[in-house]
C-alpha cells in the first residue's frame, strides 16, 4: 500500500463521473488505482475519509473514483512561466522525407510557404475567382465567334474598353475551363495546402501536447483566474471530467482540455474547399454536354449528342448507346397553359437489346451509365391531316416570332394549284397540342378543332379532319464526373464549419499548501466562459480541518 501525497511526480489521467451537485462534501474520499507506463502491474492504494451533505451534515456516503494513466496520450511539454501554450515550430528547411501532402509541401522553400499562406493574399485570390465566376454568367458561354463579334463589337465597346478581343483571347467563351480560371483556382488551392501545413498543423500538434504550469503567477495571468482555499487539485478533476474535460495530474499540477475537434475543424474546411475546387475542375475539363429536339417516333445516338467541354473528357461504353421518342405528351391547367411536358424514353445497345425504359419530366431526369437526360423544352413538330379522304399527310410546324416568351406554331395547306405564283391556302396556327385554329383563304377564322377528335371542317369547299399533333421533345443530355466530388466537399464543407464553433478550452490549476489556483482560457464563447468556470467551481468540495492538517503534515514530512 502507498500513500498519497501532494507531491506525487507521476503525470495522471482522470476518468471519473461528475461529483453530484446535491452534495457538498468538505472532505474528498475514494479510491484510487495507479498504472505506470513502465509497468504492467497496477499500484493500488486506498484513502478514506467522509462526505457531508448540505442538509444535516450528519450521513455519511464512500466514493469510488479512478485516476488512470493514459498510455497513448502525447508527449507531455512543461511551461513553468509562459501563458501555458508552446509556440508552433516553423517547418524546417530540410526535407524530412515523408510522401503524401506534407512530404509536397515541404519541398517548398520557406520564404514561398510563408508568401502563400499570407491571408490577404489568399482573401485576394477568392475575390478574384469570385469575379471570374461572376463574369463567366454574365458571358454568355460556348457560342460561336460571330456572337460575340455581335455583341461586343469594337466600335461600341462595353465599359469603353471590352471588346471581342477580350473575350476570345482570353477565353471568357469559355469560363470555367479557361487557363486563367483554373490557373487562379490552383494558385487558391496551393494557398490552402500552405496555410493549412505551416500554421493549421501546427496549431493542432500543440493543442493536443499536456501543458502544465507550475507556477501561479503563470496561472494568474489567464483570461480567467480564481483561487480555492481548503481545496484539493485532485477533487477539481473530478468535477472537471465530470464536465466533459479530458483532465492530466502531474504531482500538484493539473492541466484539462476540451473541444480539441475545434482545432481539428480549419483543416477540414481547407480540405472541403479543395474537395469542391477539385470536383469543379474535373466538371469544367473532364464532362460533356449537349443537346437535341427530337419528334416523337425518332431516335438518336448520345454519343452524336455529347460534345466535351475540356482536354479531360473521355468517352464512355454508353456513348454508343440508342434513344428513341416513344412518345411526347402535355400536363395542361385548367385555364389551358401547359403546366408539364413528358417524353417516354427508351434505350437500346448496340445489339438492339432495351437496356432501360423511362417517362422523364421536368426535374425527374434519365440517368444511365454516368449520362443524364434532362426534359427541357418542347416543340410542335407536325400537325398529321387529312383532306377530302386522303391521307393521312403530315404538315410540318414552323415556330412563329412573338413578342415574349410565348410560343406559336403554324402550317400551311395550299388550295387549288400549287403551281402558282399567287398560291392560297388554309392556313392553321397552334399555341400548344391541344387544339388547333384554322383560317381560309381569305385569312379569316374558320374554326378550332382538337387533335384525335375526328370532328371534320369545311373550309373552301375543302374537308379537314385533324388527326394528330406530333409534338417534339427537347432534351439535355451531360457527363458530370465532378459532381459527387462537389457534393462530398460541400457537405464536409457545412460540417466543418458547425464543429468550428466549438471551443477549445484549456484549464490549468496548482496546488499551493491547502489552495487550489486556477486558472484557463477559450477560443470561443469568451463572454460565457467566467460563468461556465464559475459553475464548474462551485462544485469542488471543501476539505475539513482534519484533513487540512493532514495534508499539511503530508507536505511537511
Amino acid at each position: 500500500m502507498y500513500t498519497l501525497k501532494p507531491s506525487f511526480s507521476k503525470t495522471l489521467f482522470l476518468k471519473s463521473p461528475l461529483l453530484r451537485s446535491s452534495f457538498k462534501p468538505q472532505f474528498f474520499p475514494y479510491t484510487t488505482q495507479i498504472s505506470s507506463p513502465c509497468s504492467s502491474t497496477p499500484l493500488s492504494f486506498s484513502i478514506s475519509c467522509k462526505l457531508k451533505t448540505s442538509k444535516d451534515g450528519k450521513s455519511s456516503k464512500s466514493l469510488a473514483k479512478k485516476i488512470v494513466l493514459s498510455e497513448g496520450a502525447p508527449a507531455v511539454s512543461e511551461d513553468g512561466a509562459g501563458n501555458g501554450e508552446a509556440q508552433p515550430k516553423p517547418a524546417s528547411k530540410g526535407g524530412g522525407g515523408g510522401g503524401g501532402f506534407g512530404g509536397l509541401v515541404k519541398r517548398f522553400p520557406r520564404k514561398v510557404l510563408s508568401l502563400l499562406s499570407n491571408l490577404p493574399l489568399a482573401i485576394g485570390e477568392m475575390f478574384t475567382v469570385a469575379a471570374l465566376m461572376a463574369l463567366g454568367t454574365a458571358i454568355d458561354q460556348g457560342e460561336a465567334p460571330d456572337f460575340y463579334f455581335q455583341k461586343f463589337p469594337e466600335d461600341n465597346p462595353v465599359l469603353g474598353f471590352f471588346t471581342w478581343r477580350w473575350v476570345l483571347t482570353l477565353g471568357f467563351d469559355h469560363m470555367f475551363s479557361s487557363p486563367i480560371f483554373l490557373g487562379m483556382l490552383a494558385l487558391l488551392a496551393t494557398s490552402l495546402m500552405a496555410c493549412t501545413y505551416t500554421t493549421q498543423i501546427p496549431l493542432v500538434k500543440v493543442a493536443r501536447r499536456w501543458n502544465f504550469l507550475h507556477s501561479a503567477e503563470a496561472i494568474r495571468k489567464q483570461e480567467f483566474s480564481e483561487s480555492l482555499p481548503k481545496a484539493s487539485v485532485q477533487d477539481l478533476g473530478v468535477v472537471l471530467m465530470g464536465a466533459g474535460y479530458e483532465v492530466f495530474l502531474k504531482g500538484p499540477s493539473l492541466y484539462a482540455f476540451k473541444g480539441l475537434a475545434g482545432r481539428f475543424a480549419p483543416i477540414g474546411v481547407h480540405l472541403a474547399m479543395l474537395l469542391i475546387m477539385v470536383g469543379g475542375t474535373l466538371s469544367a475539363t473532364g464532362s460533356f454536354r449537349g443537346s437535341v429536339t427530337v419528334p416523337q417516333g425518332l431516335n438518336f445516338v448520345m454519343g452524336d449528342v455529347l460534345s466535351p467541354s475540356g482536354f479531360l473528357s473521355t468517352p464512355t461504353k454508353a456513348f454508343d448507346t440508342e434513344v428513341h421518342v416513344n412518345r411526347f405528351y402535355m400536363d395542361y391547367y385548367d385555364s389551358g397553359e401547359v403546366l408539364q411536358f413528358h417524353t417516354d424514353l427508351s434505350l437500346f445497345d448496340l445489339n438492339g437489346k432495351e437496356v432501360m425504359r423511362k417517362t422523364i419530366s421536368v426535374n425527374d431526369p434519365l440517368r444511365f451509365d454516368g449520362i443524364t437526360i434532362y426534359q427541357t423544352d418542347w416543340s410542335f413538330s407536325a400537325l398529321q391531316i387529312r383532306k377530302d379522304g386522303e391521307g393521312p399527310f403530315n404538315l410540318a410546324m414552323a415556330p412563329l416570332k412573338l413578342n415574349g416568351d410565348k410560343k406559336l406554331f403554324g402550317t400551311f395547306l395550299p388550295v387549288g394549284d400549287s403551281d402558282s405564283p399567287n398560291v392560297k391556302g388554309i392556313s392553321m396556327l397552334a399555341r400548344d397540342l391541344q387544339s388547333i385554329v384554322l383560317y381560309d383563304k381569305e385569312g379569316k377564322f374558320a374554326g378550332v378543332r382538337r387533335p384525335n377528335s375526328n370532328l371534320p371542317i369545311d373550309i373552301d369547299g375543302t374537308r379537314i379532319v385533324i388527326e394528330d399533333a406530333i409534338g417534339s421533345s427537347g432534351l439535355d443530355l451531360k457527363t458530370d464526373p465532378g459532381v459527387p466530388i462537389v457534393y462530398a466537399g460541400f457537405g464536409a464543407l457545412m460540417l466543418t464549419t458547425c464543429i468550428s464553433y466549438l471551443s477549445h478550452t484549456q484549464i490549468w490549476a496548482l496546488q499551493d499548501g491547502t489552495t487550489v489556483v486556477i486558472g484557463g482560457k477559450t477560443n470561443r464563447a469568451k463572454l460565457e466562459f467566467p460563468d461556465e468556470m464559475n459553475q464548474l467551481l462551485d462544485r469542488v468540495p471543501e476539505l475539513v480541518e482534519s484533513s487540512l492538517s493532514k495534508q499539511s503534515d503530508a507536505i511537511s514530512g
